[in-house]
């Protein structure tokens, strides 16, 4: 055979190793040995002569199953040690890079926006949005059979007013029972249906939050009433004789914020109806027992809270007459809360505290990833918008999220170019450093827009809310261009209406218009509904703008989808370039991004704008939006940029030479953050 003196000569070098005379000597590998020469001679005998060495060769090669001893002696050789070796050090300069990659990217990313920024808000009035058992007022179920409207808006933040068990003397902010729905709007397996199906569909349910006062109905203050403890002093009583109130305090609904009781024989506080007695937050039993009510939602799994009325949740204790606007009116002519200011019981020292307090207990529910709890908080300041301001977090306390942004509800008054800057700039300069905007043009309590402002804005104002920095806020139905609906004296329910007709708020309230049936679709009742529908349902109603390229819903749709999926709009610089009579103009930019865009809104008649000074621009831009379609995709000269009276555009452009370095002063941002296309990332800048 040709193979020994192959076996000879390897044994040969094997006896110049410890390692492989041990190895030679092992019974077991020498059995394993004999197996293999088998193996060989078979194939040389079956093979040509030439192919013995190869044969030969391949028996000495390390391969599975070799012992430990023959394996040390190939893995000392150079030829096996070094690859290994460097395999081994290339895997951990890798694996060290990609750490530090990753701990820079972390590091350096701004941070992801939430839920509530990344999305418009919804107000759902629930007595008015849908109709889900046929009586003629709108209910939880209806509100779950609408679900897919929110998610064709691209909408996935809801607010929906409230529906705890109350008489209805303000149509659910008289609360009777704080942990129960209401029989008109369901039951708490509705409540508990309809949260689980909007999660399941990615929705956020925000809910309406009455800390300031209960209804008088309310088991606290009926045991109030009869001084039983510890709810004597759960609201805030004081002497006085029944036609004679302790001082000029004037409620929001009018005339005297004091009620005498017959029973108690003293007076007790109510800033709005006397339907609905102010507690006394001054008492630590009735902070207590309404932060345990925000722990019982929560728990129940609800996203947010919306905070009504924060301004009035304190009052001064010495309960002093408050100094009138006009010193020379007759004191007992005062009737109004804007005829008084409002010293001792608006914003009293200790209730930005409260607020924390319930924000302490949110923020105890926001530790689950995806499941942070959002605060917003309510309170009309008017031309005192520092108090508005304060109601952010700080850098070193957290309160709310953001304080509702009322000043565009202003718009119509002296509608133009110039006053939509100013409005917007209001906010905006008075914000505090990195805070998020929002802006809201409707609630149940303003007129609608498209009756204040008149329905050939109502694109154009749509158009600025989902363009501006921030999150939107949009009322039910301002998403077709709903408009106010006349009610008869005689058929008024609004209790601030009865008061003063002329400012009821049931115009705005009027059931939603989904399609030219019965009852705009809003309920299959056949003896009505439980406000009149607008004479105009037959056209303006969801059913019939749907797929419409020109209809305010399509437009609203189109419009929430690209805030969404652009960068510059939704998270980039914000930077005013244009206003006059007509016109209001700004842009929108984010640096590493090449896209920009430029919005010119029309709030007056047809005009022209010439915008051949901003450097910046490039000579042409394209029309990506317009509130008249068949503008789409035209290109205008930045010198000769025209509009129709109440368009709007979205305009188009590519460069990467940014206004907002040399233009500080006339940007904003509430985050900083710039475009790295070669990794598509973001980062801090």
């Amino acid at each position: 055979m040709r193979a020994a003196p192959h076996v000879t000569a390897v044994a040969g070098d094997m006896s110049n190793s410890v390692e492989a005379k041990d190895g030679m000597e092992n019974p077991e590998f020498q059995m394993e040995e004999r197996e293999s020469r088998e193996v060989i001679v078979t194939n040389f005998s079956a093979g040509p002569a030439d192919t013995v060495e190869a044969s030969a060769y391949s028996q000495i090669q390390p391969y599975a199953g070799m012992p430990r001893e023959v394996l040390l002696i190939y893995s000392h050789r150079a030829r096996y040690r070094l690859p290994r070796e460097l395999i081994f050090w290339l895997i951990i300069a890798c694996t060290l890079a990609l750490v530090a990659l990753t701990v820079t990217v972390v590091a350096l990313s701004p941070r992801c926006l939430s839920w509530w920024q990344s999305s418009p808000v919804y107000q759902v009035y629930p007595r008015s949005f849908r109709d889900g058992d046929g009586d003629g007022v709108g209910d939880l179920r209806g509100i779950r059979e609408k679900l897919d409207h929110f998610q064709y808006l691209n909408i996935k933040a809801i607010w929906i007013s409230p529906f705890y068990t109350s008489p209805m003397k303000d149509f659910g902010y008289d609360v009777e029972d704080f942990r129960d729905v209401d029989p008109i709007f369901g039951t708490m397996q509705d409540f508990e249906d309809l949260l689980t199906a909007m999660h399941e569909k990615g929705l956020k349910m925000i809910m309406d939050f009455i800390p300031n006062h209960t209804s008088d109905k309310h088991p606290w203050f009926q045991k109030s009433r009869e001084n039983v403890e510890p709810y004597s002093n759960y609201y805030v009583w004081t002497n006085c004789s029944i036609d004679k109130p302790p001082n000029n305090w004037v409620s929001v609904f009018g005339n005297s914020s004091w009620t005498y009781d017959p029973l108690r024989k003293q007076c007790y506080l109510h800033q709005f109806l006397k339907e609905q007695p102010d507690l006394n937050f001054h008492n630590p039993d009735v902070k207590r027992e309404m932060t345990d009510i925000i722990h019982f939602w929560l728990e129940k799994g609800v996203d947010g809270f919306r905070m009504d009325a924060v301004k009035h949740m304190l009052e001064a204790q010495h309960l002093r007459n408050e100094p009138q606007v006009d010193p020379e009116q007759p004191p007992e002519t005062v009737d109004t809360e804007f005829e008084l200011h409002h010293d001792y019981t608006y914003t009293q020292v200790g209730m930005h505290d409260i607020l924390r307090g319930f924000r302490v207990v949110m923020d105890t529910y926001s530790r689950e990833p995806g499941r942070y709890r959002f605060m917003v908080t309510e309170s009309y300041d008017y031309e005192e918008i520092d108090k508005t301001m304060m109601y952010y977090s700080t850098d070193f306390i957290k309160e709310g999220d953001f304080p509702f942004n009322f000043y565009l509800l202003d718009l119509p008054q002296g509608l133009s170019g110039t006053r939509a800057h100013e409005l917007v700039d209001l906010w905006m300069s008075n914000m505090p450093k990195g805070k998020w905007p929002n802006w809201v043009v409707g609630n149940h309590d303003k007129p609608r827009m498209s009756s204040s402002a008149g329905k050939e804005y109502i694109r154009a104002i749509n158009m600025l809310m989902l363009t501006l920095p921030g999150t939107p806020t949009t009322y039910y139905g301002e998403e077709i261009g709903m408009e106010n609906v006349h009610i008869n004296i005689s058929d008024i329910q609004d209790p601030f209406g009865k008061f003063n007709p002329n400012s009821s708020r049931d115009p705005q309230r009027s059931p939603m218009q989904w399609s030219s049936g019965l009852n705009a679709g809003f309920s299959e009742n056949q003896t009505g509904t439980w406000l009149p529908i607008h004479p105009d349902y037959l056209t303006v109603n969801v059913e019939t703008e749907k797929g419409n390229s020109s209809s305010v819903l399509e437009q609203y749709r189109r419009l929430s989808h690209l805030r969404e999926s652009e960068l510059a709009l939704h998270r980039g610089w914000m930077c005013y370039i244009w206003k006059d009579t007509n016109v209001f103009a700004y842009l929108r930019e984010m640096d590493g991004l090449r896209r920009a865009y430029l919005v010119l809104l029309n709030f007056g008649e047809a005009a022209k704008t010439d915008l051949a000074f901003i450097k910046e621009l490039p000579s042409d831009l394209t029309v990506h939006t317009s509130t008249i379609p068949v503008n789409n995709g035209k290109r205008y000269s930045k010198s000769d940029i025209p509009t129709g009276k109440g368009e709007g555009l979205v305009l188009e452009f590519s460069s990467y030479q940014r206004f907002h370095p040399g233009h500080k002063s006339e940007c904003y941002i509430s985050e900083p953050a710039c475009y790295l296309g070669a990794l598509n990332i973001l980062y801090q800048c």
